[in-house]
């Protein structure tokens, strides 16, 4: 009779958790001190990690089972975005127009856009439902996969791929675009980068963050709510 592998697969998860926190604190070390965008975190451990896993020829299965609470994170890393909303009411009472015509314009030129890009690129219909979604935070992205008909894994890649492409136009755009105001630059980063935006913001200015915080937070919410009927059409 075979012997039971449950403890060396326990084991080897425990490792990859391990590995995935120690990758993690490294590579923001080393972003800190040499801030390139190919050194960053969220580029960096990603492809160190994916690099070993074939090496090593562990199953994706086994390093998910034990690192899934760390996606789960993510949630309240959201809402912890948030907080300093309740600071800004003010800002925010003032200009509940422009942020929600704001919103309302990304949410439906990120989610139609993506699709009618996809349809025309002609991508399969599992990733053309993906691409429809990508424009929102990663666990409100996760929590539609499911009645948009998309998997999570490539959801969650491409929110990623899209926070960075995001943050790099949108620093580009500062440059071009005459946005003095923090309300136009938070919004900027919030609905075309989500979280990573969203950090990058926080480094331009309190206001930057908060707005972005903001815009980030409504979108993710709003397209959640409307998930069943998004799934409906994109079906």
């Amino acid at each position: 009779m075979s012997a039971d592998p449950t403890p060396g697969l326990q084991w080897l998860g425990a490792f990859c958790l391990l590995s995935t926190i120690l990758l993690y604190f490294a590579g923001k070390r080393l972003y800190a001190r040499f801030p390139r965008i190919w050194l960053m975190p969220l580029v960096s451990v990603p492809l160190v990690l994916v690099v070993a896993l074939l090496l090593t020829h562990v199953p994706y299965a086994v390093y998910l089972s034990d690192t899934r609470w760390l996606l789960w994170l993510l949630g309240p890393t959201t809402i912890a975005f948030a907080l300093p909303i309740h600071e800004y009411r003010g800002v925010i009472r003032r200009h509940w127009l422009s942020l929600s015509l704001g919103v309302s314009v990304g949410i439906v030129s990120g989610v139609a856009g993506s699709f009618f890009l996809a349809k025309l690129l002609h991508l399969p219909p599992a990733l053309q439902r993906a691409m429809a979604i990508r424009s929102v935070s990663t666990p409100f992205a996760l929590a539609m996969s499911g009645p948009v008909g998309a998997a999570p894994d490539v959801v969650a890649i491409l929110v990623i791929i899209t926070g960075l492409v995001g943050m790099l136009i949108g620093k580009g755009l500062l440059v071009w675009l005459p946005m003095r105001t923090g309300i136009a630059r938070g919004a900027l980063f919030g609905a075309g980068a989500h979280g990573v935006g969203t950090a990058t913001a926080r480094s331009l200015g309190s206001e930057e963050g908060m707005i972005a915080s903001l815009t980030m937070t409504i979108a993710g919410v709003v397209v959640v709510i409307a998930a069943p009927l998004i799934g409906w059409l994109l079906r």
